[in-house]
């Protein structure tokens, strides 16, 4: 049904309003009988969508967006994300979690030494954890190192490997950062991962007079900073990204970390400062 506007002081959401029709879904019919040209460019730019989407299943609406303009339609982002809403294709993204953490080893697991410990000083408790980051064609690796009192991260590194190498860097950055600073007393805290569980991370933390603690197996909340940053990382920096390759994903997170983490983000725990500022007042104190 078409409602004729023409020579009339009832304006069309009236119109709509009176008879019970829906507004939005009257003026859309009332387009594509206007410009069946415009409908059927549409619904080619929709097939071409749908087609990218399930042969990159894992591509956002911007890798969609290019790939649709190096065929030849003159599309912008928006108007990408629109019809991906509507045909739900948002959610085509492959789930699948690469495993971080394997604690099914034979090396020694130390007991947990950071449970119920007050917090009185930096460079009191580190601790640490490792996750994954989904790329357009691969995963990469991200291990990283707070410091609780400030809540700074001190250490990180980001690679394609899952290995004790990966988690030795973080914490060859942690140290540097931390060298001309009193260990004296630090307990180190991680999973159980073999990652940290090694004779080469162990040896590393031992070397520098530091204490091992571990959490219980299978127990996130006794690594609840870590997890916390990493949930921070992922929400505020990850999830809104779409890196291009390795490269772009070590600038993008390393900005964050130290331009942004580091430098600018308020923290409530530690009084609405930023990590790096609270840092510096306590010297000045």
């Amino acid at each position: 049904m078409i409602i004729e506007n023409e020579n009339t002081s009832l304006d069309i959401g009236r119109a709509c309003s009176c008879l019970g029709i829906d507004k939005n879904r009257y003026l859309r019919r009332l387009e594509k009988q206007e410009n069946p040209c415009k409908v059927q460019r549409n619904l080619e730019v929709r097939n071409e969508i749908q087609e990218i989407a399930v042969n990159f299943p894992r591509y956002g609406y911007r890798r969609i967006t290019k790939e649709l303009q190096r065929r030849g339609f003159p599309v912008n982002h928006k108007r990408v994300l629109r019809m991906m809403r509507e045909d739900n294709l948002l959610c085509l993204k492959k789930v699948f979690h690469p495993r971080t953490t394997d604690s099914d080893h034979g090396f020694r697991v130390f007991p947990n030494l950071a449970k119920g410990l007050e917090l009185l000083r930096l460079n009191q408790l580190w601790v640490s954890d490792i996750t994954y980051i989904r790329l357009s064609r691969e995963f990469v690796y991200l291990a990283i190192i707070l410091d609780v009192f400030s809540r700074k991260c001190i250490g990180w590194r980001l690679d394609r490997n899952i290995d004790t190498q990966l988690t030795i860097e973080a914490l060859n950055m942690a140290l540097l950062k931390r060298g001309n600073n009193n260990l004296s007393g630090l307990i180190h805290h991680s999973d159980q991962g073999v990652q940290y569980a090694s004779i080469e991370y162990v040896k590393k933390l031992e070397e520098n007079k530091i204490r091992i603690s571990m959490s219980r197996k299978g127990n996130p909340y006794d690594n609840a900073f870590a997890e916390s940053f990493i949930k921070t990382l992922k929400f505020e920096e990850v999830y809104m990204k779409e890196y291009e390759d390795f490269n772009d994903a070590w600038e993008n997170i390393r900005e964050f970390i130290e331009e942004v983490y580091n430098e600018k983000r308020l923290h409530s725990s530690i009084g609405y400062l930023p990590p790096n500022e609270f840092e510096k007042e306590l010297v000045l104190n």
